[in-house]
């Protein structure tokens, strides 16, 4: 395991590193002005730490394509062609399907969490991404387009989300 320093092991902080967010209601930390607390980590490892973000490609996004292919849908990938550059395109069936991740598309689940510090950019900047969802969402259904959303929480549970995709997906037929 490599360390960033001072003989932490690099990844998720332990849960001895400190308490759960104080704030995790955006509007209460836009209303207040922020939320306590202070980043553990130096401005150019945080820099560092969010540079290996990823949008297309991420974990969840494949996992959800692996469990599509298993049960044998066949399907396209960010098809720049539609608003909001969906993940994941069926054709076939008319449908797209974004697999959202709980923190950057402010999902209200246990994995929701406020980061302690800058947390006014953060709730404004979660609250932008709530909106853009929004209206790309209006957008692809204009077209005629069915959307499915997957939360990154939902693949906890991978039978009740297979189950939820193929209701979904043979509603609509194709």
């Amino acid at each position: 395991m490599k360390s960033i320093g001072k003989g932490r092991p690099f990844g998720p902080p332990a849960p001895s590193w400190g308490a759960r967010y104080h704030c995790r209601d955006f509007s209460q930390i836009l209303r207040l002005g922020g939320c306590r607390g202070v980043d553990r980590l130096s401005p150019d490892r945080r820099s560092w730490l969010m540079s290996r973000i990823r949008g297309t490609n991420t974990k969840p996004e494949v996992e959800v394509r692996s469990m599509l292919h298993g049960m044998g849908y066949r399907f396209r990938l960010h098809r720049r062609d539609l608003p909001g550059t969906p993940d994941i395109v069926l054709p076939g069936r008319g449908a797209v399907i974004f697999v959202h991740g709980c923190f950057w598309h402010g999902h209200v689940c246990k994995r929701d969490k406020m980061p302690k510090s800058r947390t006014v950019y953060w709730a404004e900047k979660i609250e932008a991404n709530r909106r853009r969802d929004a209206r790309k969402r209006r957008a692809i259904t204009a077209l005629g387009w069915k959307v499915v959303i997957v939360w990154e929480c939902e693949l906890k549970r991978p039978e009740k989300l297979a189950e939820k995709l193929q209701e979904a997906l043979d509603d609509w037929g194709g």
